[in-house]
């Protein structure tokens, strides 16, 4: 039985940590689209910004099914941080290439927040759930490398 409660107060965790990183990006993602220049990226960043909304909904549902009633996760310090560090890049005359760099920096504590959650064990309709949301956060970085590495981005 104490077994169990372990395992569970280690999953809660786990999923905090994602809903944390999730605000982070989701911010992240609306205030970069904010300093981009480039449209197609504007709406890039706001698009990702509601899929992470969206990411955190889902596993907010998640921890209200295992009678955690509210969740009041407010992001990381380091999304706070790298939210700052944006916005004097960007009041500095960083270009697209440097908001899409900040970017990718997020992205990397997703993608190791999920590599880490996933590490666990997980009930199969939650790891199902992180997957997904996983591979959409992947798919996310990499376009986010390639459109800094592109000689269009400013």
């Amino acid at each position: 039985m104490a077994n169990e409660a372990a395992r569970t107060h280690e999953l809660q965790s786990s999923l905090k940590a994602i809903i944390n990183v999730l605000e982070d990006g989701q911010k992240g993602m609306a205030s970069i689209a904010d300093h981009v220049q480039d449209e197609g990226l504007k709406d890039f960043f706001l698009a990702e910004s509601l899929k992470r909304a969206g990411f955190r909904g889902e596993l907010e549902n998640e921890l209200h099914r295992m009678g955690i009633a509210d969740v009041h996760e407010s992001g990381t310090a380091a999304g706070v941080l790298y939210r700052a560090w944006a916005d004097l890049k960007a009041a500095l005359g960083g270009g697209d290439r440097t908001m899409l760099a900040t970017a990718e920096q997020g992205e990397d504590e997703a993608k190791a927040a999920y590599k880490d959650a996933l590490a666990k064990e997980l009930p199969m309709p939650l790891r199902q759930l992180l997957t997904s949301q996983q591979t959409q956060i992947i798919a996310s970085h990499d376009f986010i490398c390639t459109q800094r590495d592109t000689p269009h981005a400013a």
